[in-house]
Protein backbone atom coordinates (compact mmCIF):
# COMPACT_ATOMS: atom_id res chain seq x y z
CA UNK A 1 0.00 0.00 0.00
CA UNK A 2 1.32 3.20 -0.93
CA UNK A 3 0.51 6.76 0.50
CA UNK A 4 1.18 10.27 -0.49
CA UNK A 5 2.99 12.65 1.61
CA UNK A 6 2.90 16.37 1.80
CA UNK A 7 3.59 18.29 4.11
CA UNK A 8 0.72 19.18 6.02
CA UNK A 9 -1.41 16.47 4.28
CA UNK A 10 -1.21 12.58 3.94
CA UNK A 11 -3.29 10.59 2.01
CA UNK A 12 -3.54 6.76 1.61
CA UNK A 13 -6.08 4.56 -0.62
CA UNK A 14 -7.19 1.45 0.72
CA UNK A 15 -8.60 -1.84 -0.86
CA UNK A 16 -12.16 -2.62 0.76
CA UNK A 17 -10.33 -5.43 2.84
CA UNK A 18 -9.57 -6.59 6.42
CA UNK A 19 -6.29 -5.91 6.33
CA UNK A 20 -6.23 -2.11 5.49
CA UNK A 21 -7.79 -1.67 9.06
CA UNK A 22 -3.87 -2.40 10.21
CA UNK A 23 -2.51 -0.28 7.29
CA UNK A 24 -5.00 2.67 8.22
CA UNK A 25 -3.60 2.30 11.82
CA UNK A 26 -0.02 2.18 10.64
CA UNK A 27 0.07 5.38 8.24
CA UNK A 28 -1.29 7.48 10.89
CA UNK A 29 0.74 6.58 13.52
CA UNK A 30 3.65 7.13 11.27
CA UNK A 31 2.00 10.74 10.08
CA UNK A 32 1.43 11.81 13.77
CA UNK A 33 4.96 11.14 14.66
CA UNK A 34 6.36 12.67 11.10
CA UNK A 35 4.17 15.97 12.54
CA UNK A 36 5.91 15.88 16.09
CA UNK A 37 2.25 14.59 17.55
CA UNK A 38 2.89 11.28 18.54
CA UNK A 39 1.04 11.05 21.85
CA UNK A 40 -2.29 11.20 20.04
CA UNK A 41 -0.75 8.35 18.33
CA UNK A 42 -3.08 6.08 20.30
CA UNK A 43 -5.93 7.90 20.07
CA UNK A 44 -6.40 8.71 16.18
CA UNK A 45 -5.27 5.08 15.54
CA UNK A 46 -8.32 3.79 17.59
CA UNK A 47 -10.48 6.19 15.59
CA UNK A 48 -8.91 5.52 12.19
CA UNK A 49 -9.66 1.94 12.73
CA UNK A 50 -13.54 2.24 13.57
CA UNK A 51 -14.20 4.75 10.50
CA UNK A 52 -12.00 2.60 8.05
CA UNK A 53 -13.79 -0.89 9.21
CA UNK A 54 -16.93 0.64 8.68
CA UNK A 55 -16.15 1.84 5.10
CA UNK A 56 -14.76 -1.96 4.27
CA UNK A 57 -18.11 -3.29 5.63
CA UNK A 58 -20.25 -0.76 3.21
CA UNK A 59 -18.02 -0.47 0.68
CA UNK A 60 -18.85 -3.84 -0.96
CA UNK A 61 -22.67 -2.95 -0.83
CA UNK A 62 -22.46 0.44 -2.88
CA UNK A 63 -22.67 -0.76 -5.94
CA UNK A 64 -20.46 -0.56 -8.55
CA UNK A 65 -16.85 -0.93 -7.51
CA UNK A 66 -14.89 2.94 -8.53
CA UNK A 67 -11.45 0.73 -8.52
CA UNK A 68 -9.22 -1.14 -6.75
CA UNK A 69 -9.08 1.53 -4.26
CA UNK A 70 -12.24 2.60 -2.95
CA UNK A 71 -11.79 3.91 0.64
CA UNK A 72 -8.97 6.39 0.75
CA UNK A 73 -7.42 7.93 4.26
CA UNK A 74 -6.62 11.39 4.27
CA UNK A 75 -5.09 13.46 7.45
CA UNK A 76 -4.50 17.21 7.78
CA UNK A 77 -2.19 19.09 10.10
CA UNK A 78 -4.29 22.22 10.82
CA UNK A 79 -2.64 24.07 13.26
CA UNK A 80 -3.62 23.18 16.14
CA UNK A 81 -5.58 20.83 14.72
CA UNK A 82 -5.57 17.41 12.83
CA UNK A 83 -8.41 16.48 11.09
CA UNK A 84 -8.57 12.84 9.95
CA UNK A 85 -11.35 11.18 6.99
CA UNK A 86 -11.86 8.25 5.80
CA UNK A 87 -14.29 8.29 2.28
CA UNK A 88 -15.96 5.23 1.12
CA UNK A 89 -18.44 4.76 -1.62
CA UNK A 90 -21.30 4.06 0.03
CA UNK A 91 -24.40 6.89 0.44
CA UNK A 92 -25.45 5.18 3.80
CA UNK A 93 -25.27 7.95 6.61
CA UNK A 94 -23.42 6.92 9.78
CA UNK A 95 -25.59 6.73 12.60
CA UNK A 96 -24.94 6.53 15.95
CA UNK A 97 -26.45 3.82 18.05
CA UNK A 98 -27.34 3.31 21.80
CA UNK A 99 -23.64 0.98 22.04
CA UNK A 100 -23.73 -2.48 23.42
CA UNK A 101 -20.77 -2.91 25.92
CA UNK A 102 -21.19 -7.13 25.20
CA UNK A 103 -21.52 -6.78 21.48
CA UNK A 104 -18.46 -6.80 19.04
CA UNK A 105 -20.33 -4.76 17.02
CA UNK A 106 -22.08 -1.58 17.48
CA UNK A 107 -19.51 0.56 19.32
CA UNK A 108 -17.79 2.58 16.77
CA UNK A 109 -19.18 5.92 16.29
CA UNK A 110 -19.44 5.85 20.31
CA UNK A 111 -15.71 5.77 20.36
CA UNK A 112 -15.00 8.02 17.41
CA UNK A 113 -17.01 10.55 19.74
CA UNK A 114 -15.36 9.67 22.65
CA UNK A 115 -11.97 9.69 21.55
CA UNK A 116 -12.03 12.83 19.29
CA UNK A 117 -13.14 16.32 19.58
CA UNK A 118 -16.33 16.34 16.89
CA UNK A 119 -16.46 14.16 14.30
CA UNK A 120 -19.09 14.12 11.25
CA UNK A 121 -19.33 13.34 7.44
CA UNK A 122 -19.85 15.07 4.56
CA UNK A 123 -21.09 13.87 0.85
CA UNK A 124 -18.76 13.42 -1.90
CA UNK A 125 -20.01 15.06 -4.81
CA UNK A 126 -18.99 11.69 -7.21
CA UNK A 127 -21.37 9.65 -4.41
CA UNK A 128 -20.61 8.25 -1.24
CA UNK A 129 -19.07 9.71 1.70
CA UNK A 130 -16.26 11.41 3.83
CA UNK A 131 -16.59 10.65 7.94
CA UNK A 132 -14.28 12.74 9.52
CA UNK A 133 -12.55 13.11 13.43
CA UNK A 134 -11.02 16.33 14.54
CA UNK A 135 -8.39 15.76 17.13
CA UNK A 136 -6.88 18.91 19.03
CA UNK A 137 -2.27 18.18 18.05
CA UNK A 138 -1.43 20.68 21.21
CA UNK A 139 -3.21 18.23 24.17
Amino acid sequence: MRSSRHEDATTCPLRPQADSVKTARDVTRTTLRSWGCPQLGDDAALVVSELVTNAVRYAGHSGPRYDDHPITLMLLRMSPHILLAVSDPSDEVPTPKEPDFISEHGRGLYIVETYSKCWGWDPLEEGGKAVWALFRADR
